[in-house]
């Protein structure tokens, strides 16, 4: 086994599905950054290419007893990481319908994992849809890190070409964010033994 696979996986999951969304924008970013960072083997992970429909499994997902192809692509993704950052909008002062959706539709391939949120938006930067979310991941049994990627008035520092230009603190942010998910991840994998 080389170092690069021995590395934990960390999947950064862009959480809007919506048309138009900018999430990607930032997902690359960050991905860039967590490749730099050198301490995680990094996916970025798109929910759209999973195209989830409002939970339609009969069974509770404790089970793991699943009947959709989308379900069983679902959970074999987030089975395979060792942490996650998701990158999300807020909706209305919540996080997007969209990643509740994907955070229920499985529950023990959540368990035991760290997870870092890179929020972004307008005045608050996705900061209440980041608040609500750490709600439904302690539940899941997960760690959400209290160091956090806020990303204020997000539309102003995508270019014509669709670049996201972080500022510093962003990057700074992200790099405290990523040591402490790499600490959080060797620690709870013994949980997971």
């Amino acid at each position: 086994m080389d170092g690069h696979s021995m590395q934990p996986k960390l999947h950064i999951i862009i959480c809007s599905t919506r048309p138009g969304r900018v999430g990607p924008y930032v997902g690359k970013w960050f991905h860039k950054l967590a490749v730099r960072h050198g301490k995680f083997a990094a996916l970025l992970v798109d929910l759209a290419e999973f195209n989830l429909p409002v939970y339609d499994e009969p069974e509770h997902p404790v089970l793991q007893r699943y009947q959709h192809t989308h379900t069983k692509n679902w959970s074999a993704s987030v089975n395979a990481a060792d942490a996650y950052v998701f990158v999300t909008p807020e909706y209305n002062f919540g996080p997007p319908p969209a990643l509740l959706n994907a955070l229920n539709y499985v529950y023990k391939e959540w368990n035991y994992k760290p997870a870092g949120i890179v929020s972004y938006g307008g005045v608050s930067g996705g900061l209440r849809s980041a608040l609500v979310e750490k709600l439904t991941l302690t539940t899941l049994k997960m760690m959400p890190m209290v160091e956090a990627v806020t990303i204020q008035h997000v539309s102003k520092l995508i270019d014509q070409k669709k670049n996201f230009t972080p500022q510093d603190h962003h990057v700074s942010s992200g790099q405290a964010m990523l040591d402490e998910l790499h600490k959080w991840t060797l620690a709870l994998r013994t949980m997971r033994i």
